[in-house]
């Protein structure tokens, strides 16, 4: 249960443009989409209609809840972007793709995915060690996807890369209910988590 003052509106999702070769995958998108649904927490994402990005939006929109997808022109033809979405914002390019699923959203949960959902997730986490927002990040480590990921990590703070609080950003949990009850845990106090992503 949320915490007074700390309320979680609105979740940026990062997760593939493809299905990915097992059915837990997909079937952790529409877990998630429907979750958030229930919720009563609208979805922020990348705005495709295939892979992943399409089961998790679908899977919201049949559970009466609201999606925003944020999408670079140039991509609308490559990710088939959603057409039946609350909200659609087409932008220039993908860093302010980033930014503005960054700035509407109150925390993020990252799916599997590849090197796209990689380059968000690090750039999310980079965001809040450069104290330009605080708001939590969970990955949803589904049939195990991110083991060697996170095993990479380890190795790179045992190397002396990664400060030992900085592992402490990620929250990792197996499935989307969990993963969200420990991003509410992690919502900064207040009714708006403070955020410098205008400099971002």
């Amino acid at each position: 249960m949320s915490q007074p003052g700390r309320v979680l509106r609105s979740v940026c999702v990062f997760c593939g443009s493809r299905p990915g070769a097992r059915p837990e995958y997909l079937d952790v998108a529409r877990r998630c989409g429907a979750l958030l649904a229930q919720d009563g927490i609208a979805l922020v994402y990348g705005g495709g209609h295939v892979g992943m990005m399409g089961a998790l939006a679908d899977a919201a929109l049949a559970a009466g809840g609201a999606v925003v997808g944020v999408i670079p022109t140039h991509l609308m033809r490559p990710e088939v972007a959603h057409q039946r979405l609350t909200e659609l914002i087409v932008v220039d390019s993908m860093h302010t793709r980033k930014r503005t699923m960054a700035q509407r959203s109150d925390a993020f949960l990252v799916l599997p995915g590849g090197v796209g959902t990689f380059d968000e997730m690090f750039e999310m986490v980079t965001w809040t060690q450069l104290r330009l927002h605080a708001k939590p990040l969970a990955i949803v480590n589904a049939a195990g996807y991110f083991d060697r990921l996170l095993d990479f990590l380890g190795h790179a703070a045992a190397e002396g890369f990664l400060h030992a609080a900085h592992g402490e950003l990620l929250i990792v949990e197996p499935d989307p209910a969990a993963a969200l009850r420990r991003l509410r845990e992690r919502l900064p106090p207040g009714d708006q988590p403070p955020s410098g992503l205008e400099r971002a």
